[in-house]
């Protein structure tokens, strides 16, 4: 069983892998060279695998019911409790 704050990191895990797709994404656009596009391109479809893996790694452990509004809200407010109780560093 995870704990509370694996289940936090796991969330937030996925949302740093959604911000590394987006960035490169954005990286592609903002390129004016070939070469460059291609590295870029590759970069983004491995961040595009990662999300992918981490996505079904949660919806595997009922950790993200993305078919669920009431469940992904019931989660959010979950873990916006969790986080409140982390200690300030």
């Amino acid at each position: 069983m995870l704990s509370a704050q694996d289940k936090f990191a796991a969330g937030h895990l996925l949302g740093f892998a959604k911000s590394g797709v987006r960035n490169g994404a954005i990286a592609i656009t903002e390129t004016s060279t070939g070469a460059v596009r291609d590295v870029l391109r590759k970069h983004l479809n491995q961040d595009i695998d990662q999300h992918a893996q981490i996505f079904e790694y949660m919806l595997a452990q009922g950790l993200y019911p993305s078919y669920d509004l009431d469940k992904i809200i019931e989660g959010d407010l979950r873990n916006a409790q969790v986080a409140l109780q982390l200690p300030v560093s």
